[in-house]
């Protein structure tokens, strides 16, 4: 074989190699492919191996996948008159490559722009306060806004976000100040329903206390013992109790006068008994916790003594 038949032959490989290369595509799970013949669209091409006719065909790879598109910072002024600095990002995909391919040159770039005017649309139709609590509303109004535009693309957001927001150091210092003051007035209103149920218990339990006076005498002497624990050298008396002891103080003495009229009585025979009787149905209720008091002997013993 002659050196230009081998040459001749060299050169009908590469020209082969070649138009295998462009001749076969191979279009993923992800991609669609836009077929065009003679600069006309042909069709879509599914995933998997494609065949075109070189220098005829062309084809056209799309993805499908969702793709994310931050929104660059922008100061935007709200409705009343805030200047804030907003900053997004918006998450699309194309639902329809061919129109994703024919009815705009670039998809990302009219995405970013388009969102860009759209959040300070927006934005300043709101005030600071709903900027900052209904988040979720301003997302769903510049979703809508971008959904009506860009479906004409084939394409459809999926979802767009507030990222970030930025305030002026005099309106953070303003909304702290605020902050701080609501967190006061909780804080008073709560003390205030505080001593109110307070108040409420204390007047149930005084008017337990009124019904059952040794409840009061109890709850003094629990005092007491509660100043006690921490070894104090003072002793306090309320003075109820002092009150009471002074009151007991003058029971013993009654009792002790009657019991020296029983046994003078029991002396002389010419006394009249219902006189005893009597003097006995006075105090029923405070007469019977003394009488097994022994403190009571010692002065009826030395009644009949005296009289001697």
């Amino acid at each position: 074989m002659s050196a230009g038949s081998i040459t001749l032959l060299i050169i009908l490989l590469v020209l082969v190699v070649i138009w295998f290369g462009m001749a076969v595509h191979i279009v993923t799970q992800y991609e669609r492919g836009v077929l065009f013949r003679l600069g006309k669209v042909q069709r879509i091409r599914s995933p998997g191996l494609v065949i075109i006719i070189p220098f005829v065909d062309r084809l056209r790879k799309v993805s499908l996948r969702i793709v994310t598109v931050p929104i660059q910072s922008q100061g935007i002024i709200t409705r009343d008159n805030v200047s804030v600095d907003i900053s997004a990002v918006a998450y699309f995909r194309v639902v329809d490559a061919i129109k994703s391919v024919i009815a705009i040159e670039s998809v990302h770039a009219a995405i970013d722009q388009i969102a860009q005017t759209t959040l300070r649309k927006v934005v300043g139709q709101h005030t600071l306060d709903e900027t900052l609590a209904e988040t979720d509303v301003i997302n769903a109004n510049i979703r809508q806004i971008l959904d009506g535009l860009t479906l004409e693309w084939g394409v459809e957001v999926t979802l767009v976000e507030l990222k970030d927001i930025q305030l002026p150091d005099s309106m953070k210092r303003a909304m702290a100040r605020q902050a701080e003051a609501e967190r006061e007035k909780r804080a008073k209103i709560i003390a205030a329903e505080g001593e109110s149920l307070a108040a409420a218990a204390l007047g149930n339990a005084s008017d337990t206390m009124m019904a059952h006076p040794l409840a009061l005498q109890l709850r003094n002497l629990q005092t007491m013992v509660e100043l006690g624990v921490d070894k104090n050298t003072t002793v306090v008396f309320p003075a109820p109790l002092m009150s009471t002891i002074n009151e007991l103080g003058a029971f013993l003495a009654r009792e002790a006068s009657s019991a020296r009229t029983i046994v003078q009585a029991a002396a002389t025979p010419n006394e009249p008994a219902p006189v005893v009787a009597a003097h006995v149905v006075e105090e029923p209720v405070l007469a019977a916790p003394v009488v097994a008091e022994p403190v009571f002997v010692a002065p009826v013993l030395a009644a009949p003594e005296t009289g001697r």
